[in-house]
């Protein structure tokens, strides 16, 4: 039985289901969403993801989700908190869509969620990190009230990239909600 994490006025974010693995597969397989995030990836390896996903929600109640259309379950992708290599001190928020769901708004109504699931608990700050050149998703960071924190060169899967790492100090956070409030 798949968990519901939050429901928002159009979506739903949940662990997986069973029927959730081949949408999976093929976001992952996409060369158009997987072009700032390395390679594409198998099903094999896929299936692996999904499972450290759902031991790590359950263990410690955050991961990369999946995001549902609630109007059809339609699978558009996932959105979620995760802890990286890079920075093992911050905890980041990250989301990947299928393309046809970009621009619809659909990962911005998610990340705010895990945005502020993130500061309801205890942490300094939280990061994003994405390609130099994507600017899609710099400006999503910037909608969740991030600025740019830092410019890095990281190496992943053996490939070398430069990233902007956009942060949310805490109390700009705080401040956010008071300007939203």
């Amino acid at each position: 039985m798949s968990e519901i994490f939050a429901v928002t006025e159009r979506l739903i974010l949940r662990d997986y289901r069973p029927e959730a693995v081949p949408p999976y597969v093929a976001l992952s397989a996409d060369p158009q969403v997987m072009r700032y995030l390395g390679r594409p990836r198998p099903a094999a390896e896929c299936a692996a993801e999904l499972a450290a996903i759902a031991k790590q929600y359950a263990a410690i109640g955050y991961g990369m989700l999946a995001v549902e259309r609630r109007g059809d379950g339609a699978f558009l992708g996932i959105c979620g908190l995760s802890v990286e290599h890079w920075y093992p001190d911050d905890l980041q928020i990250g989301w990947r869509l299928f393309p046809r769901y970009w621009g619809q708004g659909y990962a911005t109504e998610a990340a705010l969620v895990w945005r502020d699931h993130a500061f309801n608990g205890d942490i300094a700050r939280l990061i994003s990190i994405s390609d130099v050149p994507n600017t899609r998703s710099h400006r999503l960071m910037q909608r969740l009230g991030m600025r740019l924190d830092h410019t890095a060169t990281l190496t992943d899967d053996r490939e070398t990239f430069a990233a902007h790492v956009y942060a949310l100090p805490r109390q700009e956070w705080v401040s956010l909600g008071k300007l939203q409030g």
